[in-house]
């Protein structure tokens, strides 16, 4: 099976029928070092930074409620501490679905302060027409902020960034400072486009707005997490960058002509990445679609 339809899988699975319609039992989870005591977790659905050290355990993200067991028995290959805190990048299935599991056993679960309030109640995706229950207490953050937030763990400091109106209007960026490995969540999505909710406040301006501040962040050096697909460098950052700035400007210019979705969907404003990016779960059409509502 080929990274693209992975990710596809992973993401309908985030985003698409309920969970307990999905059968994840036949789902590998595997653990690879990254380096400087931070492990990358992939399973089903977004990727997970694990930090390990004398200090305890530190996830970056938690995927689904199934796979928990799977997650604990890949970091017990790397160290015997438990997990002692958990960040949720976001909002979606794909990223908090352990929260009540790891929460019950003892973690501390930490977002953003949208984040809280989005899993609080029940939330209607209009992209997918379907409503996300509202969360057991176990699986809410009980640390959120504002802005950002800091942790120091395992002789690293983790600095949590809130990106506004990114992927969600709650998106945050885990930078470890010493490894000098970013984790971006979904503000990033490396070999396919990029899902932007609209409805929990998601928009373009603030997804490249989130790449930029990235950027800045990092350095040539930089290891890249994105919420999908591969590890990245800092150079495929920027390009992954200057492409969603460029599809925003050509669709907001024809926009801006009173051009309607359809006429706009007849220019193929992303035709120069569509055949490398664009057979993934989320189709030039449907990109094109966020990019124009949200302007």
């Amino acid at each position: 099976m080929t990274i693209r339809m992975l990710l596809t899988l992973a993401l309908i699975a985030a985003h698409g029928p309920a969970l307990a319609q999905q059968d994840l039992s036949a789902v590998e989870v595997s653990i690879t070092p990254i380096r400087a005591g931070l492990h990358l977790i992939t399973g089903r659905g977004g990727n997970i930074v694990a930090s390990t050290g004398t200090d305890g355990t530190f996830l970056v993200d938690d995927q689904y409620a199934p796979l928990t067991d799977k997650i604990r028995a890949a970091l017990s290959t790397v160290t015997d501490q438990p997990v002692r805190f958990v960040v949720n990048t976001h909002w979606h299935g794909d990223h908090v679905g352990g929260n009540e599991n790891l929460g019950n056993a003892g973690a501390v679960i930490v977002a953003h302060d949208n984040v809280r309030q989005r899993m609080s109640s029940d939330q209607f995706m209009a992209a997918f027409n379907s409503t996300v229950p509202a969360a057991p207490a176990k699986a809410l953050p009980v640390i959120t902020f504002g802005e950002s937030l800091s942790l120091h763990l395992n002789g690293d400091t983790m600095q949590v960034i809130h990106v506004p109106n990114a992927h969600t209007d709650g998106d945050a960026v885990v930078f470890f400072q010493t490894a000098n490995v970013l984790h971006m969540g979904d503000t990033y999505f490396n070999g396919l486009y990029p899902f932007i909710d609209l409805g929990s406040g998601g928009g373009i301006h603030g997804m490249i707005a989130a790449v930029a501040e990235c950027v800045a962040l990092t350095n040539a050096d930089t290891v890249i997490v994105p919420g999908h697909g591969p590890l990245s460098t800092r150079a495929q950052l920027m390009a992954y960058g200057e492409m969603l700035a460029g599809f925003r400007d050509r669709i907001a210019e024809l926009k801006a002509a009173g051009r309607t979705l359809e006429d706009v969907l007849a220019t193929r404003p992303t035709a120069d990445f569509d055949d490398r990016l664009g057979k993934g779960f989320i189709s030039p059409e449907r990109l094109v679609g966020f990019i124009f509502e949200s302007l």
